[in-house]
């Protein structure tokens, strides 16, 4: 079993030793990046890594797992400048109009019924169902944008969104009767 000195030490090494090329991987995968962007996503994940505790399962494939950590925290990082929605009455209108894809005919009094349960049955949906729902029907990310950050085709992305839609359409279904 490896240490935690001999895991920091090998560690070290890597990021020594490819400094450079995490840095342009980085770049490849963030546009209009200023340089400091990526060095500041390279010290975040090197941080956390040496940062783990004594008793954290040991690194075995240093590279492929610093260069998930890095694609994870460019994910973070994208998400985080997308702009915000922080006016409740846009994001009540957004959840009205999420609504009307499952009934047409929304009196004025339902949509607080309805929006109230497609909360609770969104945070009911798996993580990947979830995610995608939000970010395509409330942060507005096209099925590109996601891909491009994830890796996931845009297929597989569509494709998750429309389980996802007919999951909650069941779910809306059986909560009517």
């Amino acid at each position: 079993m490896v240490s935690k000195k001999q895991q920091d030490n090998n560690l070290t090494d890597f990021f020594e030793e490819e400094y450079h090329s995490l840095k342009n991987f980085v770049r490849s995968r963030i546009d209009h990046t200023a340089e400091s962007d990526a060095e500041d996503i390279i010290q975040d994940v090197a941080l956390r890594l040496f940062s783990r505790p004594i008793n954290a399962l040991p690194i075995h494939n240093i590279g492929g797992f610093v260069y998930n950590a890095i694609k994870n925290r460019i994910i973070d990082v994208m998400r985080t400048k997308k702009e915000r929605i922080h006016n409740d009455e846009t994001v009540e209108l957004l959840w009205t109009d999420f609504a009307s894809k499952f009934y047409e005919d929304l009196s004025e009094e339902y949509p607080a019924q309805l929006i109230h349960k497609l909360k609770v049955a969104i945070t009911e949906l798996k993580p990947v169902y979830r995610d995608i729902i939000i970010a395509v029907d409330f942060e507005n990310y096209t099925y590109k944008e996601i891909s491009e950050q994830t890796g996931i085709p845009p297929g597989t992305l569509m494709s998750r969104r429309h389980r996802a839609m007919s999951i909650l359409t069941k779910k809306l279904e059986s909560l009517k009767k």
